[in-house]
């Protein structure tokens, strides 16, 4: 589809199009919110942070079959690697994982778990069974520990 030049009126199709695109994702966010108990901002804030943790933690064919099944909205929200900038290390233990979920949403460490589980359940509840149990297996133990506890 080709990219409408700014202050071109879009057409009908495309206006649908942009409407899914945000129901899709504010609903992703709602759910977040009932699941987890979390208000909308936080929800936002740890959906990209837990998701972007967790794509670098499986391998990058199944990053993309999950990326697949998100709400495109929140996938061009995750961000992207600057290729001048070396990644963040990142380490596969869960202390690890929740310590750099602690450090994106500036929240002490004790706190996160529970929005880590949240994202969690969210995700596991929007994708499909067979994506859950591929993202499962690409995790590292302590992590499959961390995401079966949303079950």
């Amino acid at each position: 589809m080709a990219d409408t030049p700014p202050g071109a009126p879009q057409s009908r199709s495309a206006k649908r199009h942009e409407s899914h695109l945000g129901s899709t994702y504010a609903a992703f966010i709602k759910h977040l919110c009932e699941v987890g108990k979390l208000e909308a901002g936080l929800a936002e804030c740890a959906a990209v942070s837990v998701i972007h943790a967790l794509l670098h933690r499986i391998q990058p064919g199944e990053a993309r079959d999950l990326q697949a099944q998100l709400p495109r909205k929140l996938v061009d929200m995750l961000p992207k690697q600057d290729p001048q900038q070396p990644p963040r290390a990142l380490g596969k233990s869960r202390d690890d994982f929740l310590k750099g979920v602690a450090e994106d949403l500036r929240k002490d460490v004790s706190e996160v778990e529970t929005i880590v589980r949240a994202v969690f359940q969210g995700l596991r509840e929007h994708i499909s069974e067979g994506e859950a149990q591929d993202v499962e297996s690409n995790l590292s133990r302590e992590l499959q520990d961390l995401w079966r506890r949303t079950q």
